[in-house]
């Protein structure tokens, strides 16, 4: 049986548990460019999982109004501010999408300034690929000259976001422009998944892997981008086409569990879950918004499914791969660690949230 609603806020209290209870406990060593420390688990690191996790967190507060969930926010934001932040790149732009959501709806005057200043500093600052796309700099690796599907999740959706709510139409225009310049080199013509990366550096793609969570980055990401800026009717139009011609490619290659392998057209690979939530909710937002057909909306509740049986008594997403750098050959990602994660915890939060619009009280669709 399909969860119902109850079991739905049931697993999304477990899943706020089990995210600001992660904690790094020392099985990956990955120190950063400055000589510090990479902390990539912990729920008080600033870093694109935690940035993630944020996000999903705000969601689920816009969605339920709880002011616990805001408080929490509000206050990982300042006590990160006190302590100083990392410098500029891809990854540690990631928590200011959510600070955009929330200042949209809050207006609190603290917030603006970083926000106004970390924008500016993306759109002078941050490095640039031929036909002017982010180069994929992280903080523990630069990476010249190469497209990634996440910095669109990491950076555009920022620039959308807080472009949209406070008026600055150069920023939405920038974030356009990278979903344009990404789409052109990553989306695959001839299957309509997504490749993880491109390099100008040879021009290929890499291992031409069709990663999971990089296409779910995508599914979410685009609808996303679509919810949170007011985009050019030709720029949405193509987009669109993308999108679609992504999820037909990804409903055949569903497992009968309900969830995408982290290569997707390879049966060989593991199960994934985080791919699984955002493409899942990717795929019921879609529905929602009346973008996508009916099959959108039943392989998204299967999803659901799938992601629901994989969270723990203590709330923590199971079969969550590890960040995951560019590969040069498909092992790789099929060697890529099992570790819980924020943006595992955040992307079976939004999941989640977005099925309570689509699961009624008994568990059928609605």
């Amino acid at each position: 049986m399909a969860p119902n609603g109850r079991d739905i806020r049931v697993g999304l209290d477990r899943l706020v548990a089990g995210m600001t209870g992660l904690k790094h406990e020392g099985r990956f060593h990955e120190p950063n460019l400055d000589g510090s420390a990479g902390d990539y688990i912990s729920f008080d690191s600033w870093e694109w999982p935690q940035g993630v996790g944020l996000y999903g967190l705000i969601r689920l507060w816009l969605f339920t109004g709880r002011d616990d969930l805001r408080l929490l926010v509000e206050n990982w934001y300042a006590a990160r501010l006190d302590s100083g932040l990392p410098q500029l790149n891809v990854n540690t732009t990631a928590p200011m999408l959510g600070l955009s959501v929330l200042w949209a709806k809050t207006r609190d005057p603290r917030w603006q300034p970083l926000l106004d200043q970390w924008a500016d500093r993306v759109i002078s600052e941050m490095g640039r690929t031929p036909e002017g796309g982010f180069e994929h700099h992280v903080s523990d690796k630069v990476n010249d000259n190469e497209l990634w599907d996440d910095t669109l999740y990491m950076v555009a959706l920022f620039l959308a976001s807080y472009g949209q709510a406070s008026g600055r139409r150069e920023l939405i225009d920038e974030a356009s422009r990278q979903f344009l310049v990404h789409a052109r080199y990553l989306a695959d013509t001839h299957t309509g998944l997504w490749f993880h990366g491109w390099t100008f550096d040879g021009r290929h793609n890499f291992a031409e892997a069709r990663w999971a969570r990089g296409n779910a980055w995508v599914t979410a990401g685009i609808l996303d981008l679509f919810d949170l800026a007011e985009m050019a009717k030709p720029v949405k139009d193509y987009l669109l086409g993308v999108l679609v011609a992504q999820v037909d490619a990804l409903l055949p290659l569903q497992a009968s569990s309900g969830a995408w392998r982290t290569l997707l057209d390879d049966n060989t690979s593991y199960e994934e879950i985080s791919a699984t939530a955002g493409i899942g909710y990717g795929l019921l937002k879609g529905y929602r918004l009346g973008l996508g057909t009916p099959a959108w909306q039943a392989a998204g509740l299967r999803a659901l499914q799938a992601v629901m049986e994989n969270i723990d008594e203590t709330g923590t997403v199971l079969n969550v791969s590890y960040g995951t750098r560019m590969g040069h050959d498909l092992q790789f990602y099929k060697d890529i660690p099992i570790q819980p994660t924020g943006y595992g915890q955040a992307l079976a939060i939004l999941c989640l949230s977005e099925a309570l619009h689509h699961v009624g009280a008994e568990g059928q669709a609605a």
